[in-house]
């Protein structure tokens, strides 16, 4: 099974131009698979029939996995042995036997693109704290990226040539509301921020110094108070957001989870219910303020 195996990696890399961290999803549930087969003595893909995987999803079931895990393990399957069939390596896909158990998804929170508008306009760009707030908040909705990544940003994982921001090895498009907002901020006004210390913190505090995940929750609820958004807004709830409009506007799961920086692609699908490769097309194409 291992030549089957690694061939189907292979594809997913040049055909499907899945990410690392997928194919190494479906690496991980199809390795479990054969190491029970190995167990059944079977080692060819070609040997493995309906009822062993039918026995398999038992055996999972019977270990305790949860539903989410077991789902997963069920669509690598299927992609696995549909690949099979249609490289002509198996006669039959065994795996249509097998269905997913039903997962109880917890439907984040979002804000309408409205809101989202309402929000982003709440900073008053008169003094350098509010220039700040205006570009924190637009970076934070075009990119997706946690508070935690937004607060620990260095000045050189900006790339205003290519609207390109780099985080925790992540390559994220950014648009021309964020553009221009970055530009605002980094021409006077972060430098008035920190007092004539030296960082390269991207947004330090108005005291100069790095600011906190306290800080920025308080900010941000703050603007959505002054915007008479009903809803309770955290950081994550521009992220949620951010990516439900993504995948309302027709970006791929596969590109948005890429985004968020998500290691299972399927922990980005319920954004789906709400609402490539190419990034910048993907991210031109699909989000509102591209």
């Amino acid at each position: 099974m291992n030549d089957e195996l690694d061939s189907f990696l292979s594809y997913l890399e040049d055909e499907k131009r899945m990410s690392e961290n997928t194919r190494l999803s479906y690496k991980r549930d199809l390795v479990k698979l054969q190491q029970y087969c190995n167990g059944l003595a079977i080692h060819d893909a070609r040997q493995i029939s309906a009822a062993n995987l039918k026995s398999y999803i038992v055996y999972l079931e019977a270990g305790s996995f949860k539903a989410a895990t077991i789902s997963r393990n069920v669509a690598s399957i299927h992609a696995f042995f549909h690949y099979l069939y249609n490289e002509h390596i198996v006669d039959t896909d065994v795996s249509e036997c097998l269905q997913a158990p039903k997962i109880e998804k917890h439907v984040p929170e979002i804000m309408t693109e409205e809101e989202v508008k309402k929000l982003l306009n709440q900073p008053k760009t008169v003094d350098p704290k509010g220039v700040r707030d205006k570009a924190m908040l637009e970076l934070l909705y075009a990119t997706g990226i946690r508070v935690s990544e937004l607060i620990g940003l260095k000045v050189e994982d900006v790339d205003l040539g290519k609207d390109l921001l780099t985080c925790k090895g992540r390559i994220i498009p950014f648009g021309i509301n964020a553009r221009n907002a970055l530009v605002n901020y980094l021409s006077e006004s972060r430098d008035m921020l920190l007092k004539g210390n030296k960082s390269d913190i991207l947004f330090p505090s108005c005291l100069g110094d790095p600011m906190s995940r306290q800080g920025f929750w308080k900010l941000i609820k703050a603007y959505g108070k002054k915007a008479g958004i009903e809803m309770e807004i955290t950081p994550h709830t521009l992220r949620h957001s951010f990516a439900a409009h993504m995948m309302a506007g027709g970006a791929d799961v596969h590109s948005v989870s890429e985004m968020l920086g998500h290691s299972d692609v399927y922990t980005t699908q319920v954004y789906a219910s709400l609402g490539s490769n190419n990034l910048r097309k993907v991210y031109s194409g699909a989000h509102p303020r591209g």
